[in-house]
């Protein structure tokens, strides 16, 4: 019998990261360095709102787009943190987690041919999602020397003819770097120069340590040109919630909408009368966490370097991402054997894309105390095999 799988499917490979959480799961006493996502609660405010609301009874469809007061609080939001504007009514959509808003802005604006840079490392499904709307993900690779922070430069050579569009994430999973106001600047006056959008994903904006965080569409002449993606899930501790949002201007945002309402219909009710109360009331539990994940940064970036696995200073989300190179080993074998042998889980840079490999991610969103127990197994690890 002949292949019913799509093409575009078939050359998307399975996830990397699945993997390692597949085989921890079968084993005991493993600590895991490997999940993005909070090891906290959604803060007691939050949760009483969506309980709330199920009292209530809201348990029917919202509006397409959201609610109304959720894309206003997003707007106010949006503006107070970063000085940029968007209309609540027309420039905003809630979707279901970042994921769903990246999908729909990659399906929304690419054609069969059209090209989408895309820095690695990166969020592992950044490609995947290029390829699965009808793209050709066009990665660059970017590298420790720079703190892996993409250029213009290495932008720029990229470009052809065929590119739509340039996806970046900074806060930038699984390597923690965030780009400088500077290099955002010269990267939007390539966007300017050839005519291209930028999709920037900045789910992290909220958990930066000792820097700024730049939102793209407020650099000059960039609102016009940015689909901007943001939502709840990290800053919030709200993963299981699924609740995200894009803003755009009028026309990408309403080509997205559109998807929207054949795929999705509305964002779960519950999570969008929680995420107001978090907007409304969260700010205090937002700082009390990234305060949290600060100390964890140090502690996990001082306990590798002085392992001996190199790590440069990850300044957003909460993720380290040490060489592995110093061991002999290549990041999958390191990876496999240190969970094997240590019940560590972490996860190999490869699974990122290019510019990973001989390098591993290590999430400190697990607790303090755990990560000072991972840390004693690696170094053991490390003696281990000299």
């Amino acid at each position: 019998m002949r292949s019913f799988i799509s093409n575009r499917v078939q050359q998307v490979p399975p996830s990397g990261i699945r993997r390692f959480f597949d085989i921890a799961a079968t084993m005991n006493d493993v600590i895991s360095l490997g999940i993005g996502e909070p090891d906290f609660v959604t803060p007691e405010s939050i949760l009483e709102a969506g309980v709330n609301s199920l009292r209530a009874g809201h348990t029917h469809y919202t509006s397409n787009t959201g609610t109304i007061e959720l894309r206003h609080a997003v707007s106010k939001q949006l503006q107070k943190l970063y000085q940029v504007e968007y209309d609540p009514a027309l420039e905003i959509l809630i979707t279901v987690g970042v994921s769903e808003a990246m999908y729909l802005a990659l399906t929304a604006i690419l054609n069969p041919g059209d090209e989408v840079i895309v820095p690695q490392p990166c969020f592992v499904a950044y490609t995947a999602e290029v390829t699965l709307a009808g793209g050709t993900p066009v990665p660059i690779a970017t590298r420790v020397e720079n703190n892996f922070q993409v250029t213009a430069e290495e932008i720029e050579a990229a470009i052809t003819r065929n590119t739509k569009a340039v996806l970046i994430g900074y806060p930038n999973n699984p390597t923690g770097a965030v780009l400088e106001r500077e290099t955002l600047e010269a990267i939007a006056r390539v966007a300017q120069k050839h005519d291209i959008l930028v999709i920037s994903d900045e789910i992290y904006d909220r958990l930066v340590y000792g820097i700024e965080h730049v939102c793209f569409a407020s650099l000059p002449g960039m609102w016009e040109r940015t689909i901007l993606l943001g939502g709840f899930s990290k800053a919030y501790a709200m993963t299981g919630w699924r609740l995200g949002y894009a803003a755009a201007p009028p026309e990408l945002l309403g080509a997205m909408n559109k998807i929207h309402q054949y795929t999705i219909m509305s964002a779960p009710t519950t999570a969008q009368e929680a995420a107001l109360t978090a907007l409304a009331q969260g700010e205090e539990a937002v700082e009390d966490m990234r305060q949290r994940y600060d100390r964890r940064r140090r502690l996990i970036v001082d306990g590798l370097n002085s392992i001996g696995l190199k790590c440069f200073e990850p300044r957003g989300a909460f993720y380290a991402f040490p060489s592995v190179r110093g061991s002999g080993m290549d990041d999958a074998e390191f990876a496999e054997r240190l969970l094997d042998e240590e019940r560590v889980a972490v996860i190999p840079g490869r699974a990122f894309g290019i510019g990973g490999a001989g390098y591993v991610r290590c999430s400190y969103a697990t607790s303090y105390e755990k990560i000072e127990k991972a840390l004693e197994r690696i170094a053991n690890f490390v003696r281990k095999h000299g």
